[in-house]
């Protein structure tokens, strides 16, 4: 199960993309500043849009989806009882995971957008995609609302999931990072050698690799076990 992007080129007045590139099972984390393409690129995987030049090519991927950055695109029941049900999910047991307190039978976007982004993650990940694209997650999220998307992202263990974000705090189990240099797609590499080469690591992280003290993931709990080390 893979997908390639073989001299892939997007380009736009003032604006271009160029990204060539394996995705193949696991958690692969795409990094970049606002504005730099991240959405553009997640948009020429799902298929919804179609490059200027090069090819993308899926293997052995059937069921894929894309979750867009702002969960109202996603939204096509009326009350939160109907969304959940869309999914085929009861409307309690996944308010309950997304740890919202509300009548189920509430307008599903009278929620707060943090409310709704967690209704959301909770209804898309509650099934197994063979490739499943997080554009932005953990936008409109605070933080602990990106601490449990984050757990929830990382116990993915089947199919290709990548990650879209620009987030600097809180990061689910990685596999391979990427990053969007200069309007290109740059492999780092898989973790931890990748956090030699991460330009836009965050700064703990540099300095952590600075010292010679290179966490295993980027979880939470690596990069404290990783601090720690530098001080004993």
């Amino acid at each position: 199960m893979k997908l390639v992007l073989d001299s892939v080129a997007l380009a736009r007045p003032h604006w271009s993309l160029a990204a060539s590139g394996t995705f193949g099972p696991g958690l692969h984390l795409v990094s970049g500043d606002v504005g730099s393409g991240k959405s553009t690129l997640a948009l020429l995987m799902a298929g919804l849009s179609a490059p200027n030049r090069g090819t993308i090519t899926r293997e052995g991927i059937g069921q894929a989806m894309l979750s867009f950055q702002f969960p109202e695109f996603h939204v096509t029941g009326l009350t939160i009882t109907d969304e959940c049900r869309s999914w085929n999910l009861e409307p309690e047991t996944t308010l309950a995971s997304a740890g919202i307190a509300v009548p189920a039978e509430r307008p599903v976007l009278s929620l707060s957008r943090g409310e709704l982004k967690r209704l959301h993650l909770a209804c898309i990940l509650s099934r197994d995609y063979d490739l499943l694209l997080l554009d932005e997650p953990f936008s409109s999220l605070d933080c602990p609302g990106k601490e449990w998307a984050a757990h929830l992202i990382g116990r993915r263990r089947s199919g290709i999931t990548v990650v879209f974000t620009h987030e600097q705090s809180i990061f689910p189990h990685t596999d391979r990072i990427w990053e969007i240099r200069g309007g290109v797609l740059a492999d780092c590499g898989d973790l931890p050698g990748a956090l030699r080469t991460w330009e836009h690591a965050p700064v703990l992280l540099r300095r952590l690799v600075a010292k010679g003290t290179i966490p295993d993931d980027l979880t939470q709990e690596s990069i404290v076990e990783a601090a720690c080390r530098t001080h004993e």
